[in-house]
């Protein structure tokens, strides 16, 4: 049989805590190691938390959904009834509609194709 020693594995707590303020009973305190990987785990969360951020506020879009250059775009209100296909199919000027489809999802960052009367797109022109 094998035996384990328990206490000699800390895991980056000390074993003999120094308290400062001379009272009984104080927590145990970490080691230099201890600290390390604690401002590792605090310091990937927050590289998370900003990414994440980052992603929704839009810095994270393809290039092909930024404004290129001014008046690239025209802003359409879209009326009761629209869908992305009657839309894409008056301003696609004779051109592939499914693609058209396809570039105002992406420049508009539309998670669905539904519509609701009164919301603006913007649509590219050609």
């Amino acid at each position: 049989m094998s035996a384990i020693a328990i206490n000699s594995l800390n895991q980056g707590f000390s074993r003999t805590s120094i308290n400062p303020s001379g009272a009984k009973g104080a927590l145990a305190h970490l080691t230099r190691r201890g600290r390390l990987a604690r401002f590792l785990m605090v310091l990937s969360l927050a590289i998370v938390m900003v990414a994440g951020f980052a992603m929704k506020a839009g810095a994270g879009t393809p290039a092909s959904a930024q404004i290129s250059a001014a008046g690239s775009y025209v802003q359409v209100i879209v009326a009761s009834g629209d869908t992305l296909w009657s839309l894409a199919t008056r301003l696609s000027d004779g051109g592939d509609v499914r693609a058209f489809v396809d570039e105002i999802i992406a420049t508009n960052s539309l998670a669905t194709a539904d519509l609701t009367a009164g919301q603006k797109l913007r649509i590219p022109l050609k």
